[in-house]
This record gives C-alpha cells, sequence and structure tokens, in this order.
C-alpha cells in the first residue's frame, strides 16, 4: 500500500480566477507546487485523492497560492477547502547527506553521546538559521535541541536514534 506525505491544507480560494490558498507542510513548496506537478487531494472523510496538475503557483503573505489544470474559476475549486494535498512515497526526492525529511526524525529517541537517555523527538520547529527539535523527556518535559553540527554528532534515521553532545545549559 502506498504511503502519503502531508504538503498542505487548501485553507480557503483566492479571487474568482480558481485559486486556492494554501498552508504549506512542505520542506520544498518549489519542488512540490513546480507547475505541472501532480498533487494529491484528500477531502475530510474520503480516502480516494483528486488528483490535481499545478497550473500556477506564487506566494502572498504566508500562503502559497495555486491553480490547477482544467479548474478556471472559483465555482471549480470552492469544495476543495479543508483538503489535504499530499503526494506519494515515490514522489519524495533524494536528500544531501545530513538531510532529514521530518518524517524520519519526529519519534527519533534521542541520547547523549555518553549514553544518557534524553526523550523522543515530537515536533521541529524551523524559526530561522537552523531548525529546532522539540524533545519530550520521559517526565513529560519539552526539551528544545538546535539542529547544528556542533550538538548533533548522529542521526540514525533507520534505527530511530539520535545522539547529541549537548553544551553547558542546553539539558536541564
Amino acid at each position: 500500500m502506498e504511503k502519503w506525505f502531508n504538503v498542505g491544507k487548501i485553507v480557503n480560494t483566492h479571487g474568482i480566477r480558481g485559486e486556492v490558498r494554501v498552508i504549506s507542510k512542505t520542506d520544498f513548496p518549489e519542488l512540490r507546487y513546480k507547475v505541472g506537478n501532480t498533487l494529491y487531494l484528500f477531502m475530510p472523510g474520503s480516502n480516494k485523492p483528486i488528483e490535481l496538475i499545478v497550473k500556477t503557483h506564487r506566494t502572498h503573505k504566508n500562503f502559497n497560492l495555486l491553480t490547477f489544470e482544467g479548474l478556471e474559476n472559483i465555482n471549480d475549486v470552492e469544495k476543495f477547502r479543508d483538503g489535504i494535498i499530499k503526494v506519494p512515497e515515490s514522489q519524495l526526492a533524494d536528500l544531501e547527506e545530513d538531510e532529514f525529511y521530518y518524517h524520519e526524525i519526529i519519534g527519533c529517541l534521542v541520547a547523549t553521546t555518553s549514553g544518557k537517555e534524553i526523550g523522543k523527538v515530537t515536533e521541529i520547529l524551523s524559526p530561522g538559521a537552523n531548525d529546532v527539535w522539540v524533545i519530550k523527556s520521559s517526565e513529560g518535559k519539552e526539551i528544545l535541541i538546535p539542529y547544528i553540527k556542533d550538538v548533533v554528532k548522529k542521526v540514525d534515521v533507520k534505527e530511530k536514534v539520535i545522539l547529541i553532545d549537548p553544551m553547558e545549559g542546553l539539558l536541564p
């Protein structure tokens, strides 16, 4: 069975020419929303995807605005509101060394290089220069770890283990 990965959510229409407003959940909007690319829309309560081909893409404020081939006006796309845009696993691009998809990192066990277990990655924040991994400890505390070479020493997505060398003051 094909695995699907969220790319974004259609939250509204934009104008009257069939443009939709998307809150993006992808690390690669320029790749996912490329003109001619095929995306799959899953509506709430349905597990049968609607195939859509990107006709145009632009950004406006914090949104990605898309139109799709054959859907020329607001009446064609209004029904897509609240739909989730996904891509199949087969469309995931290969990444460079030391690059990871969010779904590969979330759920990984984090430990120090000396063997002390810290917790599991529950979320990834992208506040600016580098990502920040949110780790939930066994006591339920949230610990923020910057994804930088000085701290993150080894990431093994197959074994779901991350080794860190925490800077002074990073851990409680």
